[in-house]
């Protein structure tokens, strides 16, 4: 009987061989029976010769033998030392203090399990202004002081030209145990520096699942398609008016919870703010401009909360945005609308006279440098607390809708804001824009579901001493805004503006608008600052530079 390599094989591996003598026997099978027989017979099939086995001593395995044995023993240990190397990498992998860095798109740390991230984000924009044509009717800020001479009638109302940092952010972002994330950003161009007035957001997330989340903090309200867009991606330098005076210079960062269900083609956010107290608080009254309307502004040109009785301001907000035809995502109508109901609270002293809180609305008319607020209602509370005028309560409502058609786009809001108090009859403030913008290079606006805003462009191919332009945007559209009504009268304005952007890559912008008015009518507006600019003529060229990530 001949042995096989395998049986050889673990012969070897045993370390022995066997030496035999024996002799040879034939032996048979019964092919019914299955008997085995050693002679021949009727039915019986030959299996083969046989050896008998004596036992013998253990001999050396022939030296090829013991040169195969000596192979597979090493390739054996060194299959084993590669395991234990895995196995020690993938530990390594999974322990929380393993840490990559990541520089695509901004600077972002995480480990390497996953659970907990980091990024570090900022912005820098750097605006200028020229006013290159001011023809103001009025011309001067007060009348004369009493007792001087005919010829000194105070300060000319004018619009200055120069440049600032319109935003300067830095901030920090991420998750823990990755279904909570968290965002906090200050702005060092807000605020006195000596409160909190430069915060921006400031939350925490849990997100139940991937489209329903719930934070709680400092963010934004949820209202308005412009507002939700971040100032990093807006088509003009300035927000229209309509959205800067009625929403983002009331602060539209708040304090509170929030909820967000946001599915691949629509979303519905609500939130439940209030104003912050004291200095922080520019919410409910602010110009937004940083021009005291009144001593009950603080230092950050809000109303300031500090020393006055009762509770703070509050307000419940609802949006509901999506894209009801979308045949790409460059080919998409996007439509949505908003509501608020905000309580203003009023402070008032011993004797009943106003002290502080209330409400102002104010604006200009598109400066990004000098933002004097050329319409002005100046505060809705006044007087004594049974007599004077007080506004209780704002209602805002608004609509939404922007098409996308390859790297043509149109968009345009509506806002309305109705005051209700002692003597406020169907008061009513509102306004309006649209707009439409145009690639010159073919790229497409980039829309973010999460949000239903507006997201970063990336140019097709950035620009380089190689060919390569950047992505090229042309803009124009109209801008209203009306602070007259039911006992309001903060003043009405429209203008036509135009616009140049060039994206030399996705993190770089630069801008440059040009702007005319082509309504301005104050005359009925107490404020003298704003009186000023009743019927005057301007124009304005206007320029940024943004470096983001």
């Amino acid at each position: 009987m001949k042995f096989s390599k395998l049986t050889l094989a673990i012969a070897t591996t045993l370390g022995a061989s066997v030496s035999f003598s024996a002799f040879a026997m034939e032996l048979y099978v019964d092919t019914k029976t299955k008997q085995i027989y050693a002679e021949p017979g009727r039915g019986r099939e030959l299996m083969g010769s046989f050896q008998k086995v004596d036992d013998a001593p253990v001999k050396t395995a022939p030296a090829a033998q013991a040169a195969e044995l000596t192979a597979i023993k090493q390739d054996l240990e060194l299959k084993t030392n590669e395991i234990k190397a895995l196995s020690e990498h993938a530990a390594e992998a999974t322990k929380p203090d393993a840490v990559t860095v990541k520089l695509d798109d901004g600077i972002h740390f995480a480990t390497r399990d996953g659970n907990f991230t980091a990024g570090i984000n900022g912005r820098l924009q750097v605006d200028s202004q020229s006013n290159v044509n001011q023809q103001l009717p009025v011309g001067y800020l007060n009348t004369a002081p009493a007792g001087s001479p005919p010829n000194q009638l105070g300060v000319p109302a004018e619009l200055d030209n120069g440049a600032t940092l319109r935003r300067a952010r830095l901030g920090i972002e991420g998750t823990f145990f990755k279904a909570t994330d968290y965002k906090f950003e200050y702005d060092f161009t807000r605020g006195n520096g000596l409160n909190a007035g430069g915060i921006t957001d400031a939350y925490i997330r849990y997100n139940f699942s991937k489209p329903f989340s719930i934070k709680a903090g400092a963010f934004k309200e949820p209202f308005s398609m412009e507002e939700a867009t971040s100032n990093r991606y807006l088509t003009f330098i300035e927000r229209n008016m309509v959205v800067n005076t009625l929403v983002d210079n009331l602060n539209t960062y708040k304090v509170g919870i929030g909820a967000n269900y946001s599915a691949d083609r629509w979303l519905i956010a609500s939130s439940l703010q209030t104003e912050g107290i004291g200095g922080y608080n520019s919410a409910y009254g602010s110009n937004g401009l940083g021009t005291s309307t009144g001593s009950s502004l603080n230092n950050n040109g809000g109303v300031n909360r500090s020393g006055g009785g009762g509770d703070t301001s509050w307000e419940f907000n609802t949006r509901i945005a999506g894209t009801p035809w979308m045949a790409s995502k460059t080919k998409f109508l996007h439509v949505g609308t908003s509501g608020s109901y905000i309580s203003i609270n009023n402070n008032y002293l011993g004797n009943g006279n106003y002290s502080n809180g209330g409400v102002i609305f104010a604006n200009g008319v598109g400066a990004n440098v000098d933002r004097t607020a050329i319409l002005n209602t100046g505060n809705l509370t006044s007087g004594n607390d049974s007599t004077g005028k007080q506004a209780n309560t704002l209602t805002r409502f608004g609509a939404e809708s922007a098409l996308i058609y390859g790297p043509f786009s149109a968009q345009g809001e509506y806002i309305q804001t109705d005051v209700s108090g002692r003597g406020y009859d169907n008061a009513s403030m509102n306004g309006f824009y649209g707009y439409t913008t145009y690639f010159l290079t073919g790229e497409s606006r980039n829309y973010k579901s999460k949000t239903a805003s507006w997201d970063r462009i990336k140019p097709t191919r950035n620009f380089d001493l190689k060919g390569g332009w950047g992505a090229w945007e042309v803009a124009g559209g109209y801008d209203y805004m009306n602070l007259n009504g039911g006992g309001i009268n903060g003043g009405r304005a429209s203008t036509l503006k135009a616009g140049l952007n060039w994206y030399p890559n996705s993190h770089v912008r630069v801008m440059a608008n040009y702007l005319h008015a082509l309504d301005i009518s104050t005359a009925n507006v107490a404020n003298t600052t704003s009186k000023a600019f009743n019927k005057a003529d301007l124009d304005m060229v206007e320029t940024r530079i943004q470096l983001d990530w």
